[in-house]
């Protein structure tokens, strides 16, 4: 039997048994702080397991935070209280047209003065390689998870939902320090095996200090990269309802490393698809396609580092997925509730509800982490 040198905390009663062994290598990591922490919808992830949340001391994990740096959600409520089917395809038709979507980005680069200020200090060389192509890709969604969503409020209030990330600047931020963390852990025999893709950076490098200054910059960028799909997605909304009341953004990140205190001692939290909820902090929590999502308020548990979870999370892995679902069964559960969708074709199965867990559950397995402010029910869905 695996001993761990820390332990393992899970608000998950059916986690898999490659996460699990996972969650194990985390836990023996001569940096790890305290225990590890799985959240509700925790999976098998590079490394660490999306879902999971874990403290360090003195080092920082690039795999524990992931290549998505920076991805998360934003909501907006606005004026509405109904919105038409009519009215919800003329949205969804105008979003197709005005956001890249998947693999496809700008045509011209975007005001540098949309992006993130670049930090002080010396070069950060993957930002100043990508810097200009990431000028495209500002406003562009992605594929995989990704969404544009039209919601329906339990507080009779539609909403603006979006979630993406920091594109292909916060890849190669992840992938550029992971390789490095690989060659360091060479260099100096960490006794880490290599195939737990644990290497990390120790913060008294010039490549530690160098990954936070980047990976910062990325949550920066994945930030404005909402906020200006967001303020597209308004201006669609006026143009179409006429609508244009619309309340400040809720933005969370679920891809970073913080500083944070945490049982007496500052540590870097990595939180791999995970959500902060510290004590009356809102947050969202979103569920798959053609299912509820919910803003939720913390309740700053310290057992789970202050954190909930990022989403439902997966059941299915993306090829298992499209190999085990069924199309035409998947089509007319969303179908059945009267949602505007995305899955056209067989190879769509990946982001179908079946390859999710029941956001449902998910979120009674966390009640010790949140309350629910708002449930959110799908109008229009929009995917990469």
């Amino acid at each position: 039997m695996t001993t761990e040198k820390i332990p393992l905390c899970l608000w998950s009663d059916d986690l898999d048994p490659e996460a699990l062994a996972q969650a194990r290598n985390l836990a023996n990591l001569p940096c790890a702080f305290h225990h590890v922490a799985l959240m509700a919808d925790a999976h098998v992830g590079y490394g660490m397991p999306i879902g999971g949340v874990f403290a360090t001391v003195d080092a920082v994990i690039p795999n524990a935070v992931g290549v998505d740096i920076g991805c998360g959600m934003q909501a907006v409520q606005t004026g509405l209280a109904r919105v038409a089917p009519a009215a919800c395809k003329k949205i969804v038709t105008q979003l197709r047209k005005s956001i890249p979507l998947g693999f496809q980005h700008h045509k011209i680069p975007q005001q540098q003065a949309s992006m993130p200020r670049i930090p002080a200090g010396p070069d950060l060389p993957v930002l100043v390689s990508e810097f200009e192509r990431a000028r495209y890709q500002l406003g562009t969604l992605g594929g995989g998870n990704h969404f544009l969503e039209l919601q329906q409020g339990s507080d009779n209030h539609v909403y603006l939902m979006v979630h993406s990330g920091s594109r292909n600047l916060g890849y190669q931020v992840a992938t550029y320090y992971n390789k490095a963390a690989s060659r360091l852990a060479g260099e100096q025999q960490e006794m880490i095996p290599k195939s737990w893709q644990l290497a990390l950076l120790p913060l008294c490098s010039d490549l530690g200090q160098h990954y936070l200054a980047e990976m910062e910059y990325c949550v920066a960028f994945a930030w404005a990269n909402r906020r200006m799909m967001m303020q597209i997605f308004q201006e669609i909304v006026t143009d179409v309802t006429g609508c244009d009341q619309f309340h400040a953004p809720l933005d969370v990140a679920h891809n970073y490393a913080a500083l944070e205190k945490h049982f007496g001692s500052h540590v870097w939290v990595h939180r791999k698809g995970a959500t902060r909820a510290g004590a009356d902090e809102l947050g969202i929590i979103p569920g798959s396609q053609g299912s509820s999502s919910f803003i939720v308020r913390g309740l700053g548990n310290p057992q789970s580092f202050c954190s909930c979870s990022h989403g439902a999370g997966r059941v299915l892995g993306r090829k298992e997925a499209r190999r085990k679902l069924d199309f035409k069964t998947e089509v007319a559960r969303l179908n059945s509730r009267k949602i505007l969708h995305s899955l056209r074709r067989q190879s769509d199965l990946d982001e179908a509800p079946g390859a999710y867990k029941d956001i449902g559950q998910v979120i009674d397995n966390q009640r010790d982490l949140i309350t629910v402010v708002t449930r959110l029910e799908p109008l229009a869905v929009v995917k990469g």
